[in-house]
């Protein structure tokens, strides 16, 4: 499905946000990733947070919802699978997680690409890609098991 839109590009990144909110609580809630428990609780958090300012950068620039079309943009690059943190063994949903938090960079980054001509809001998706960066980075600190 395309992104057509500067509005179809940040109801997009909220989707994704909520989607990896969902998949953290789950992998919370996870016994097999009890010793993660916090850094997917915070991750969590941090997806709620990242959808909140999505909300705010789409109020804040409601007049720019009528702006040209934008080519070439669509979603299915940046659809990825995130089922099984409930019942996934740590070093899988480590996994799950690293992939989504690259994915939520790349999307960040292609975004703010093409809504360049509004400098406050590539400025803005641009932070959410580093931020996404640095959970990443967390992730990868873990290695593949909690206990390293």
């Amino acid at each position: 499905m395309p992104l057509e839109n500067f509005g179809s590009v940040l109801n997009f990144a909220e989707e994704l946000e909520d989607q990896d909110r969902r998949f953290y609580e789950a992998a919370a809630d996870n016994p097999g990733c009890a010793a993660l428990r916090g850094l997917f609780t915070e991750l969590a958090a941090g997806a709620a947070q990242n959808a909140r300012t999505v909300q705010r950068i789409r109020r804040e620039n409601v007049t720019e919802m009528i702006l040209e079309p934008i080519t070439g943009f669509t979603r299915a690059p940046f659809c990825e699978a995130c089922e099984g943190a409930a019942v996934l063994g740590a070093p899988e949903v480590l996994e799950t997680a690293r992939r989504l938090e690259s994915r939520a960079a790349r999307y960040y980054r292609e975004a703010a690409e093409r809504l360049q001509a509004l400098n406050e809001v590539a400025r803005a998706l641009e932070r959410l890609a580093r931020n996404r960066d640095a959970r990443r980075a967390r992730l990868e600190a873990q290695g593949s098991s909690p206990s390293a």
